[in-house]
């Protein structure tokens, strides 16, 4: 029998939707300081405008997992890669005014903003719970996943400098337009290739087929209160809160880095943007090494040891380093030392995808879905809490408060149990 190998080019797919969902969400904080100087906004005001992403975000990951297993990993792409397009559009619209007509662009802004979150929320809980499920084999998930977020490593990494540049040269309106409808374009194409079942697909072989359903339990439908019985499965709730953490310093880097590079340590916009980029170059790097890893070591260790293992080595190497850069007084070797703890954390992405989706089982839409719940209210809550701690103790203590969750996210995997399905199973 012929092997093909869709998955893997499908799996690229998978990763420029990821690279381009992060173009559009990381653009707002790298023109940070010319919509901060545009429109009149000060620190905290701004921190409400990212917050409104992460709040929207977090709302609508279980229902967008619900919506996405319902319509397809197909149908829903597509749909929300082409209004991606349209929202981050209509942010360029919004009139820069001062005085009371301010306080409406702002409001204004947070509500396209808040727009955004909800329609960009069900993306990982389609590629992690549908799309890498449906496509690879079990005991594979880790790595599929780890590229997923290398992809949106390596979207903040090319809006560092792209944006800084356009913005630069044309404006940050201008930039959004440029920009937006590169989303449009991936719509077009995960429709022409994407089919939510591998047997669907014309080009994938018997032998492709076959691996792919090896190991494979037989599979259930999901009922419709899937999210309320997840709620209840301990192992889910303690992979939510652990996610919750790391993405604590994951959304301090994403909000703050730039703005803090160019602000707070006096760099260039554009030489901002450039490091900016390099610190997501590093976790692109690393979120591979760590799917990569976590894959292997779960095939020698077994599924329970594997994820544990890779998500408190990244958390725990990621604390000092954090505090180390923060410390420094050396913009170099502070942006060195920022940048390897990011790096770090995105050792721990694939193992967290991956573990959620095996406890989930027939579930894993739901479950992947609260986790990335869990993980995306903590950007609302860092967005303001950061330049709040910023304001009454300095930048050093408001960047070093990420080692302190870093730290608290590993502790879970203690008793995390991540061999163990939603119905009890323990898969070998």
């Amino acid at each position: 029998m012929i092997m093909t190998y869709i998955r893997w080019r499908l799996l690229t797919l998978a990763v420029l939707a990821s690279f381009v969902a992060y173009v559009l969400r990381i653009n707002l904080s790298i023109a940070s300081p010319a919509i901060v100087k545009d429109f009149g906004l000060n620190e905290v005001q701004f921190g409400g405008v990212l917050a409104a992403f992460a709040w929207g975000y977090a709302a609508f990951q279980v229902p967008g997992g619900v919506l996405g297993a319902r319509l397809g990993a197909r149908r829903s792409m597509t749909w929300l890669l082409t209004i991606w397009t349209v929202i981050t559009l209509l942010s360029t619209l919004i009139p820069a005014t001062r005085g009371t007509g301010a306080w409406i662009a702002l409001v204004a802004f947070f509500l396209v903003r808040l727009l955004l979150g909800i329609c960009q929320a069900p993306l990982f809980p389609i590629l992690s719970g549908l799309f890498t499920p449906s496509w690879f084999p079990p005991g594979s998930w880790a790595l599929p996943n780890g590229l997923t977020s290398t992809g949106l490593t390596l979207g903040a990494a090319a809006a560092g400098p792209v944006i800084a540049g356009l913005v630069g040269a044309i404006g940050w309106r201008w930039a959004f337009v440029v920009t937006a409808p590169v989303a449009g374009l991936v719509a077009v194409w995960w429709w022409w290739d994407i089919r939510d079942d591998p047997a669907q697909h014309p080009a994938v072989s018997t032998a492709e087929l076959n691996l792919i359903r090896a190991g494979r339990p037989a599979e259930a439908k999901a009922g419709p209160n899937d999210w309320r019985q997840v709620l209840r499965n301990p192992d889910i709730v303690g992979i939510t809160f652990s996610y919750f953490c790391m993405n604590y310093v994951f959304y301090l880097f994403f909000n703050w880095f730039f703005y803090y590079l160019v602000e707070v340590r006096h760099l260039s916009n554009q030489a901002g943007g450039n490091f900016s980029g390099a610190q997501w170059i590093v976790g692109a790097a690393t979120a591979f090494l760590g799917g990569w890893f976590c894959d292997w070591l779960t095939s020698r260790v077994g599924p329970r040891r594997g994820p544990q293992i890779t998500v408190m080595a990244g958390l725990l190497v990621a604390a000092p380093l954090l505090v180390a850069g923060a410390l420094s007084a050396n913009p170099a070797v502070a942006v060195t030392l920022l940048a390897a703890s990011f790096g770090a954390t995105q050792l721990t992405e694939g193992a967290y995808w991956a573990a959620a989706t095996r406890v989930g089982g027939r579930h894993a839409p739901a479950a992947t879905g609260l986790m990335n719940t869990g993980g995306n209210l903590v950007g609302g809550f860092g967005a303001l809490m950061v330049p709040l701690v910023a304001s009454a103790f300095g930048w050093t203590v408001a960047v070093s408060t990420g080692a302190l969750f870093a730290v608290l996210g590993a502790l879970p995997w203690l008793w995390i149990r991540a061999d163990r399905t939603f119905d009890g199973d323990q898969p070998a």
